[in-house]
């Protein structure tokens, strides 16, 4: 029987190789530059063959010369059917609804993308999305956008903490062009790390993520695509001013070294040296820093012979000063004079990206992708010492091709990952190696009619989880016009680094206890969930103007997880969970545009999250049950110089949260149950006076909603009841920025 299977599969491979194939690229107009527009639908009229373009825009499709229409589509845009009168390369520019005559129904371009065809809950969060707020690095980059929490982490390093459906961001898959970046030591500040400037787009998957990315996407996957040097402005200059006199700088330069080279040069700084107490705690309500950040960026296309690559050089040095007001580093450093923090980070990355797609068979292509980083911290908080050194090294190979045609897509690859870690935490040294190797293979069926498939499993051997077999698969099917139904499940695996994923535990006086000692990673046993989903959406007009509308629910079910237990107040406890753990997340979202250049986004969640900890069941502390959730954009008629206004205003309303328990604090430091509402407003309005200059001016938390006591103990900061851990609201209160950007094409 086997023989026979591979009989079977080498005689359609070899009836692919004779099969004609018709290539091309889809294209979209963006600043006066024509752009790759990656997920647009492209298929032959009246057949279900089909394909949904790469993110370099290009797109192959089975060929007979029967086939002489092809249809090309994306929400936004104008569907049009181009004739095909021989197989050619096929280059088309799709037009935006916006600049159809007046006779034609017409809506912008969207900021956030939603795909009725994918097999995936993805969606995209484009530039125009990015550019209604300050957005000054990928932490900020989530304001408007309804699916990710932020939130600060405590209220003494200024660290904002991100979660998807209810979970923090250890769980989520954070990459840069698919190479995961946010883990391991960058896991606590990395999101600062990566400035808004540099990030051309954010593609958002909901639930468990593709096997190809590896394993440990347990709530969902988050991967920035960079700007790219043959896209990019030849000079981007963004200069950012904030009334707590922050103040930033990002400059790109680009530029053509050859036919087939061309490079980018990314520079940022920023820096905050003001040191504010508005609530009279004797604790700066944000810290003073300092922050180079520097990419350059190679890219080299050869079209004719199918390479396309990637080289990026970064280095990062990042330096944090928090605490108290009157402290002062040279003088009272491991000293009870006053109670301080430094945090110094140093980063340097390296990473590759090789594509090769084959000129003779176009739908065979094969990837690479290589990544090293030394990432040290050195740190403390008040008396207590954390450092960690950590070098990782990641590749992935990945081989892509057709069975029978554009249908019926498999990929299969190889990957290989490397971790030592090298942590003081206090007096006691932690050192560690992780190692893996792994294969997968991804079968995806797409029926652009109806349905799409994606089925994949990966295996890998690592020195510390062992041997695991990760099964991942995603479901769409549409039952009528403009509708998706989907449905996923996947299973994942990761070590928990408990230190830098938590360092905002020494920020208070807890003892810190490890109470298992029979795992491989600190004594613990590696953490694994499966994750399960449903979504539908459903577009519709509504008035002659077009809307949507989505509803989806999420489940995550623990088989182990870490427990982070907070409810002694004079500890923080490490153990393996003994029990369930399961955090359910349901959403709903409206999208409508109201009248012309006037959107509306509106959006309710609801978070149902229990934990087994050692005193029983209870709801993960400082999780909002409600969020309700609202942003409206308007832009006014583009002139002929390209002048016009931008008005973005985003509102979020947050229920009570559960406080950890203060039951066994002395009286006057007892918190109540719960915490009180949340309502913040943020406003932004720009002013485009050409393609080449714009300025914008806005507020944060306008309405100037603050708590008032975000730190317990803050007049004896070494005494047993200091924490900073109890934060569920804004600290410093209302903001206001100002920036201008120029821009040379």
């Amino acid at each position: 029987m086997k023989k026979y299977l591979f009989i079977k599969f080498m005689f359609l491979s070899l009836m692919l190789s004779a099969q004609d194939q018709l290539k091309g690229v889809i294209l979209e107009t963006s600043s006066g530059k024509e752009m790759p527009l990656s997920g647009a639908n492209v298929y032959w009229l009246d057949s279900s063959i089909g394909a949904i373009t790469a993110e370099d825009g290009t797109f192959t499709l089975p060929y007979k010369f029967s086939y002489n229409q092809l249809v090309i589509s994306y929400v936004g845009f104008k569907t049009v059917t181009v004739t095909v009168n021989e197989n050619k390369y096929i280059k088309h520019v799709l037009q935006a609804s916006d600049e159809l005559d007046a006779v034609e129904i017409t809506s912008r371009k969207q900021a956030t993308r939603k795909s009725y065809l994918e097999a995936s809950n993805t969606f995209t969060v484009t530039s125009a999305e990015l550019l209604k707020a300050a957005c000054c690095n990928l932490a900020e980059s989530f304001e408007t956008n309804p699916s990710i929490d932020v939130n600060f982490a405590d209220a003494v390093t200024g660290t904002r903490q991100i979660k998807m459906l209810g979970l923090t961001s250890p769980y989520i898959l954070i990459a840069t062009e698919n190479i995961p970046a946010i883990r391991g030591a960058s896991q606590a500040y990395g999101l600062s790390f990566i400035p808004g400037t540099w990030v051309e787009s954010i593609q958002i998957t909901k639930g468990t993520g593709s096997v190809v990315n590896g394993f440990e996407s347990i709530a969902g996957q988050i991967n920035a695509e960079l700007v790219k040097p043959t896209t990019d402005d030849n000079l981007f200059v963004n200069l950012y001013g904030g009334s707590n006199e922050r103040l930033e700088l990002n400059t790109h330069f680009n530029t053509k070294v050859s036919e087939k080279w061309s490079t980018g040069l990314y520079l940022h700084g920023n820096t905050h040296q003001k040191k504010h107490d508005v609530n009279d705690d004797g604790f700066m309500d944000m810290p003073i820093y300092n922050q180079i950040n520097i990419m350059n960026r190679w890219q080299y296309t050869n079209p004719e012979k199918g390479f396309v690559s990637f080289i990026n050089l970064k280095y990062l040095n990042d330096e944090k000063q928090a605490g108290q007001v009157n402290f002062k580093p040279e003088t009272d450093r491991g000293t009870t004079n006053f109670w301080g923090s430094e945090i110094n980070s140093e980063r340097f990355e390296v990473t590759t990206k090789l594509g090769y797609v084959n000129p003779e068979i176009p739908y065979q292509n094969l990837g690479f992708q290589m990544a090293f980083s030394h990432h040290n911290q050195d740190s403390y908080f008040g008396l207590n010492l954390y450092d960690i050194e950590h070098n990782s090294f990641y590749s992935n190979l990945i081989y892509s091709s057709i069975i029978g045609d554009s249908r019926h897509k498999v990929k299969t690859g190889l990957s290989f990952t490397y971790d030592h870690f090298d942590e003081l935490v206090n007096t006691t040294n932690f050192e560690r190696v992780e190692n893996s190797i792994g294969g997968f293979f991804e079968y995806a069926y797409d029926n652009l009619d109806k349905l799409t498939m994606t089925a994949g499993v990966r295996v890998d051997q690592h020195n510390r989880l062992g041997f695991f077999v990760t099964p991942r698969f995603h479901l769409r099917y549409t039952p009528w016009e403009k509708s998706a139904l989907r449905f996923s499940i996947g299973r994942g695996k990761r070590s928990a680094n408990i230190f830098a994923e938590n360092q905002n535990m020494f920020a208070s006086s807890r003892q810190i206890n490890i109470l298992n000692s029979g795992g491989k990673i600190y004594g613990l046993d590696p953490e694994i969930a499966w994750n399960y989903g449903v979504s539908y959406l459903q577009g519709f007009n509504l008035f002659d103007r077009k809307a949507d509308v989505t509803f989806d629910f999420y489940r995550t079910d623990f088989q182990n997880q870490v427990v982070v237990d907070w409810e002694n107040p004079y500890e923080v406890n490490f153990y393996n969970l003994e029990g369930d753990s399961y955090a359910n997340s349901f959403q709903f979202e409206f999208n409508y545009n109201v009248f012309e250049h006037f959107d509306l986004r509106m959006a309710y969640k609801y978070y149902d999250i229990q934990t087994d900890y050692t005193s029983g069941k209870l709801e993960k502390p400082l999780v909002p049950k409600h969020r309700l959730f609202a942003n409206t954009s308007y832009e006014t008629e583009v002139k002929a110089n390209g002048a016009h206004w931008k008005f973005d205003a985003t509102y979020n309303w947050l229920s009570s949260q559960r406080f950890p328990s203060t039951d066994l604090s002395a009286t006057q430091y007892q918190l109540p149950d719960e915490t009180p509402t949340v309502g913040t407003l943020n406003l932004q309005v720009t002013k485009v006076f050409s393609p080449k200059f714009e300025v914008y001016l806005g507020g944060e938390n306008v309405t100037n909603v603050r708590q008032n006591n975000p730190i317990i103990s803050p007049d004896n900061p070494f005494g047993s009841n200091f924490d900073s851990n109890f934060v569920y609201g804004p600290i410093f209160g209302s903001l206001y920025y100002a920036g201008l950007r120029f821009r040379i094409q």
